[in-house]
């Protein structure tokens, strides 16, 4: 399924203002499409483009032609925001994205001044919405959602075990393991250990033996895929069994894949798995049709520009206000179920379960 769209990094603004196609309406899907998270990047790419290529076989949206952008931030906040600047410049009506809440909200900033739409269809940053202007919109839950489910587990499961509270510094995982501590504490349980790993190393087999030696029995990790299966692998390495539990940044073969059998076991929230619904059947069988498993966030992609679509035919115009008005005041048929926005521009009950990682895919806990 080759996406039908014109790729782009800060770095190229020569060759993509050569480039430049004469679209009727520009639109474009950012997110992690190079470096570590690049499963994610592909999942929203993918998603982006069958939506873009349904809504142009349906004839578009007020009869024009959409032409699909996609915007590489390699989940670097800088990056983002060259990216951002770059949309502006090529006279981008709506982003689906970003996926990394670090460089959701720096872009958003940005197209808030060039008043340009955006759906984040993957960041769960309070942040991004609190303090984003009327032009930001989340199509998934939030941290101070998912922490609380993550910490009323603990304390319900594990609260009388050694529990670690672990978290890579970034945006999204301190945000989210700073919720779940908070409401753990809340619910009488104290962790044994609160600490930060180091995002990008190769070997976490001190962090893993300092857990350990500490006879920890759970760690919750507030953090990605990539640092999570090289923690859980060491840990099985050193025949170490504590239970990992996780956030929605697992939802990717790529976890699977370089955790290997370590990753058995691991419980991660996330979102209601789409792929189960009985309306969102024929494009999950058309993207399996072509070898491809519409995992993580490739339907959360999908319905973001449904969604969008469906704001600008209620509200008869691209102008800003009046798609404003349309999103928070409208609800959406999409292949993740029907839905709206509240007036903070979150979804108004996205919600959260639980997965567990089971030979080589996270399936839902029943």
């Amino acid at each position: 399924m080759a996406p039908k769209a014109l790729h782009y990094l800060a770095v190229s603004i020569g060759c993509l203002l050569a480039s430049q196609a004469q679209a009727e309406i520009r639109i474009a899907v950012a997110g992690p499409m190079s470096g570590d998270y690049l499963f994610f990047g592909e999942q929203m790419e993918l998603g982006a483009a069958l939506a873009v290529d349904d809504l142009n076989a349906a004839g578009g949206v007020f009869g024009q032609n959409i032409e699909l952008y996609v915007l590489d931030d390699a989940c670097n906040p800088q990056l983002a925001e060259a990216v951002a600047r770059l949309a502006v410049i090529d006279e981008i009506s709506f982003v689906a994205g970003h996926w990394c809440s670090s460089s959701s909200i720096p872009a958003s900033k940005i197209y808030g001044d060039a008043g340009i739409l955006m759906i984040s269809p993957a960041s769960t940053s309070p942040k991004l919405t609190d303090e984003g202007g009327p032009h930001v919109f989340r199509q998934s839950g939030r941290d101070d959602q998912q922490g609380v489910i993550a910490a009323t587990y603990l304390a319900d499961t594990w609260g009388s075990k050694k529990i670690a509270l672990l978290h890579d510094g970034t945006t999204y995982g301190k945000g989210l393991t700073d919720v779940t501590k908070a409401h753990l504490n809340s619910l009488g349980v104290q962790e044994t250990i609160y600490d930060a790993i180091t995002p990008s190393q190769t070997d976490y087999t001190a962090t893993v033996a300092n857990l350990q030696a500490s006879e920890i029995d759970v760690f919750y990790l507030g953090g990605y895929s990539t640092e999570a299966a090289l923690l859980i692998k060491a840990a099985r390495g050193l025949g170490y069994d504590a239970q990992m539990v996780s956030g929605d940044a697992l939802t990717s073969e790529e976890f699977g894949l370089l955790a290997g059998d370590a990753a058995e076991g691991t419980m991660i929230t996330f979102f209601p798995d789409a792929r189960q619904y009985t309306h969102a059947q024929d494009v999950v069988s058309r993207f399996r049709d072509e070898g491809y498993e519409p995992e993580g966030y490739t339907l959360q992609t999908y319905a973001a520009i449904q969604a969008w679509a469906q704001a600008a035919e209620t509200a008869g115009t691209l102008d800003l206000e009046p798609m404003i008005n349309a999103l928070r005041t409208s609800e959406f048929d999409t292949v993740i179920g029907r839905y709206r926005f509240d007036e903070n521009g979150d979804m108004t009950s996205p919600g959260f379960v639980w997965y567990i990682w089971q030979d080589g895919s996270y399936v839902a806990v029943q």
